[in-house]
Formats: structure tokens, sequence, C-alpha cells
């Protein structure tokens, strides 16, 4: 297998303090470029809504990869899924893409809403997002991931 080192260009500030696998929505966070890159990397930037963010589940351990076949979340009334079908810290490179609401930029300081990563998460990327470049033709889907996520960006303060 070919090996990649790569560096963190950014780190999220503040929004989610422990990962919950619902109610992600409607929480400000701060992605924090690094000093190492200079301010006019991030010009033009606030003409954009949204932002395409990759990043690192850092608070997940090696051990915690499972290359086999499962129900999601363990639920048996869902199939059995390959670890490819999952979008949970569970992958190999344990990397996520999110694809958080752009409010404002402050110098090095993308203020964002609805990132699904936790206080000091390491961004990897971070880019606009571009409509055209979003999936074309109809979405297909089984009915699971809809159920699963019924709750996903649900604001923490609607939980009962």
């Amino acid at each position: 297998m070919t090996t990649y080192e790569v560096e963190s260009i950014a780190t999220v500030v503040g929004g989610h303090t422990r990962v919950l696998d619902d109610y992600q929505g409607g929480i400000k966070s701060i992605i924090r470029l690094n000093d190492a890159y200079p301010l006019e990397t991030l010009q033009g930037i606030e003409e954009f809504s949204h932002l395409t963010v990759t990043w690192r589940f850092h608070l997940a351990h090696p051990d915690d990869v499972q290359l086999h076949a499962r129900s999601p979340r363990g639920n048996p009334a869902w199939p059995a899924t390959g670890t490819f079908v999952h979008r949970n810290h569970r992958r190999p490179n344990q990397l996520a893409i999110s694809y958080p609401r752009l409010l404002g930029v402050d110098g090095r300081s993308l203020v964002v809403t609805d990132l699904d990563a936790v206080d000091g998460t390491p961004v990897i990327d971070v880019a606009p997002y571009f409509e055209q470049m979003g999936p074309r033709g109809p979405i297909r889907q089984p009915s699971w991931p809809g159920e699963m996520l019924a709750s996903y960006w649900l604001a923490a303060e609607t939980r009962q």
C-alpha cells in the first residue's frame, strides 16, 4: 500500500465538546487556519455559503478500525454493511468529510455551523462547496440511512 503523509491546515475551535451520534445541528464552531498559511489563501471564500471540510477523527484509536460487515450503530433492524458503507471513525484512515455552512470570516477564522467535528479536530483540507461538483443525477440509497440519521442535524436542545 502507498502511504501518504499529510499535515493539518487548520483546527476546529469550539463547537461540539464530545462525540455524539445525533444532534449535530445548530452548533457554531470555528475552523482556524494555521499561522503557516498566509491570509490570502482564504481570499474570496466569504462569497460561498458552504465549505467542504476534510478532517480526522482524532479521538479515535487505530484499534477502532473494523474491517468487516456490521449493522449500523449495532441495530439489527438495519442490514450488515461493509466498512466502506459506513461514515464513522471505524474506517482505515479515520477521515471524514463535512459540508458546514460558512457564517463569516474573521482573519484566519472561518465561522461555521453544522460541522460535525469536535473541538480540537485537525482539519486536513478546506474548500468551498461548488454546486456543480456535487452529485449529478438522481440520488439512490436504501432506507436505513434516513432512519438512522433522522435526528442527526437536529439541534441539541431539541433532545428530549
